[in-house]
């Protein structure tokens, strides 16, 4: 008898082609391959179109019939480990980094990590905004405050941010940059999930909020990387979006 091991390895390879595995059978046993072809099938396009709607700019960019050829090579090497499908995918963008067809586009990977941090964000944990009050009667050399689960901040090699931005709808003709650009990622009030460019002052400030450190010496973190960085605009980005929370005492 075989393992349960070896047992689950020889369905894994059936699934992406392989011989059918040992014990599978069906009332007719020679409707078997045939049967277990339907739930292989079924298995591919199920997992293509997960990662169609996770990925909706690359499959834009590279278009349809590239996107699933492609998507069928990924999914032989990545299969998901949980049955929560909105978890699976993250490995996308190093697949297409390493993906060679895709050696002239190596911006496509950037992308993917945009389209990935939209996904995460969306589906991030609830988090009670700070009152409007508290952040504008507070002493900001004291007042700490929070992130909301959703907020992340993406370093990334490309303009995946204006490339991201250039294939929504009504930005068709959105400048495309030159250089790499820093994506912030956040779930907003309305259950949007806008993805913007931000500067290294603003990456630097939200950062240290997330440390915990105190208004002030988080705005001063971004000054050292833009000594003309004013941080109001940033804040009043965040607080209307609603992911700034309370923060917790020092200790």
């Amino acid at each position: 008898m075989t393992s349960h091991h070896e047992t689950l390895a020889a369905f894994d390879r059936a699934l992406t082609g392989g011989p059918l595995p040992k014990g599978i059978t069906a009332l007719d046993p020679s409707e078997a391959e045939q049967r277990f072809n339907v739930y292989r099938n079924n298995m591919m396009v199920s997992l293509t179109e997960a990662l169609n709607a996770r990925y909706p700019v690359i499959r834009r960019l590279v278009g349809d019939a590239f996107f699933g050829a492609m998507a069928r090579v990924f999914i032989e090497h990545h299969k998901p480990t949980s049955p929560v499908l909105q978890e699976w995918g993250k490995e996308f963008a190093i697949f297409l980094d390493r993906f060679s067809p895709l050696k002239e586009y190596p911006y496509l990977g950037d992308v993917a990590r945009i389209e990935y941090a939209r996904g995460v964000a969306f589906h991030a944990a609830d988090a009670e905004p700070i009152a409007a009050s508290t952040l504008t009667s507070a002493n900001p050399e004291t007042l700490r405050m929070g992130l909301h689960p959703s907020v992340q901040v993406l370093k990334l090699r490309y303009a995946a941010v204006s490339i991201w931005t250039r294939n929504q709808p009504g930005f068709e003709t959105y400048p495309i940059g030159h250089s790499g650009e820093i994506a912030l990622v956040l779930r907003d009030r309305i259950f949007d999930v806008p993805v913007a460019a931000i500067s290294p002052a603003e990456a630097e400030m939200i950062e240290a909020l997330r440390m915990g450190r105190p208004l002030a010496s988080a705005a001063a973190s971004g000054s050292l990387k833009d000594p003309m960085f004013n941080p109001q605009p940033l804040l009043v980005s965040l607080m209307q979006a609603g992911v700034l929370t309370e923060g917790s005492p020092k200790t």
